[in-house]
């Protein structure tokens, strides 16, 4: 048997779980572990997290890996010999990281998005350049069996030349009002949802129509979340955090969910960080509603929106080609409701009312072809393994197995993948603060 590659890993907090489980088999089960790799260190700037971790990991048989302060990143790679690192930690650390883990000789495997700004795009494309190591970002949604059904109904040429896209997302006020509670609400955190959210969505059209985009207008902002707007609707006088708050269907109760409780209530003496600040807080500087129009150089044009408190979760794409049409549609959650106590009700089936509810929007996956002067057909869509519309799994066995970017579909994402996602969101930010198109060359990200 091969000799199994050397992981470490930075960033323990509810991310990390995907790959601790899948290195040691304590969350995805031991037939989902490749067997090509091991969890050998790793490190976060708050102990107590790694404690959990740690927990979980020698009560399913695993050997608790080495650590390490994140100030000794260098000396871990070395001492542990590490032929990659995988980061997931916030997203302005991540060029850090990155680029220290290349020169100290090892391989990096990123969280999206690859980085936040301009300057970082840069400063990690010159390790690459210096070491010639790799740097892999994980687009999960890639492996997403509906977007990958998408990608080959493009690629087959089913619909002719790609024309223009249609991209409409929906988060609803459980999974949206999140981003406004945690660090992600700063944009110097996370670059804002265009860069920390929507570029998975920019990615997967990337990688659908096969191009690469050049210019970018965005228009946007904060108009339901934040202190101003929660004036604005007469919900002043609010709670700083959600634990202990009762009858608030946008406060999250940390105490509520074990898992959370453990990762972070627990943790807070550690570093100070609250997972569970009021999403109408002053001083809050990402945008809420976006929308941009793309350019490519294919010549298509995508219109894109994003909404960060609606009532359900899901998108819709709409592809237009020379010879026909793909329309894509996935409700991930039919609806948000409000149960007695007055706590969001995450499962509707759980609510009194929520057959009604269900019937208008049932949560669903549908992928309708139709080419000119043809009937339409629904396009079938395979089975999924895990999270993210059941592609976490499939990555994790690309990932692992370190399969090439020959693979049919193209679904591994490289470096140069990595900065054309974030692109998007970097010119659109720019073109937020000017109100003018953003030509992505203008922007000298080296790709």
């Amino acid at each position: 048997m091969a000799q199994r590659e050397r992981y470490g890993l930075i960033g323990t907090g509810s991310r990390a779980g995907m790959y601790v489980g899948a290195l040691t088999g304590t969350v995805l089960g031991a037939e989902q572990v490749p067997g090509t790799a091991e969890l050998v260190a790793w490190s976060d700037v708050n102990a107590g997290r790694l404690d959990v971790y740690e927990r979980e990991v020698v009560a399913a048989g695993h050997p608790a890996p080495a650590r390490y302060a994140t100030g000794d990143l260098e000396l871990m790679i070395a001492d542990q010999r590490l032929d990659r690192v995988i980061i997931t930690t916030p997203d302005f650390t991540h060029a850090d990281y990155i680029v220290r883990s290349l020169r100290a000789g090892a391989d990096v495997v990123v969280e999206k998005p690859l980085t936040i700004d301009a300057g970082s795009v840069r400063h990690i494309g010159a390790a690459i350049e210096e070491t010639g190591r790799e740097v892999i970002t994980t687009f999960n949604y890639r492996y997403s069996p509906r977007n990958s059904a998408l990608r080959r109904v493009i690629a087959e040429g089913r619909i002719g030349q790609v024309t223009s896209v249609h991209f409409e997302w929906a988060l609803d006020t459980v999974h949206g009002a999140d981003y406004f509670r945690r660090w992600h609400r700063d944009k110097a955190n996370s670059g804002g949802l265009l860069i920390h959210k929507a570029s998975h969505h920019f990615d997967l059209v990337n990688w659908w129509i096969a191009a690469a985009p050049v210019r970018v207008f965005a228009s946007g902002g904060l108009r339901f979340y934040g202190a101003e707007n929660a004036t604005a609707r007469g919900l002043a006088d609010r709670p700083a955090r959600g634990t202990g708050t009762t009858g608030d269907p946008f406060a999250l109760d940390l105490a509520g969910d074990a898992r959370l409780k453990e990762l972070y209530l627990d943790q807070e003496h550690h570093d100070g960080y609250l997972r569970d600040r009021d999403v109408f807080d002053p001083g809050i500087t990402i945008e809420d509603n976006l929308a941009a129009l793309v350019d490519y150089d294919s010549g298509a044009t995508m219109s894109y929106s994003l909404n960060a408190h609606a009532p359900w979760e899901g998108y819709r794409v709409t592809v237009n080609g020379t010879e026909g049409r793909a329309e894509l549609e996935v409700v991930e959650r039919g609806a948000v409701l409000i149960g007695d106590d007055g706590r969001v009700v995450v499962d509707p089936s759980m609510h009194p009312d929520h057959s009604a509810v269900d019937d208008v929007r049932p949560d669903r996956e549908r992928l309708v072809l139709q080419r000119h002067w043809e009937s339409a057909e629904v396009v079938e869509i395979p089975e999924g393994i895990g999270g993210h519309g059941g592609g976490d799994a499939f990555l994790l066995r690309h990932l692992f197995d370190r399969v090439t970017r020959d693979e049919p579909l193209g679904r591994v994402a490289g470096y140069a993948d990595g900065v054309r996602a974030v692109a998007v969101g970097i010119a659109g930010n720019h073109s937020l603060e000017t109100g003018e198109p953003v030509r992505i060359a203008d922007l000298d990200l080296g790709v």
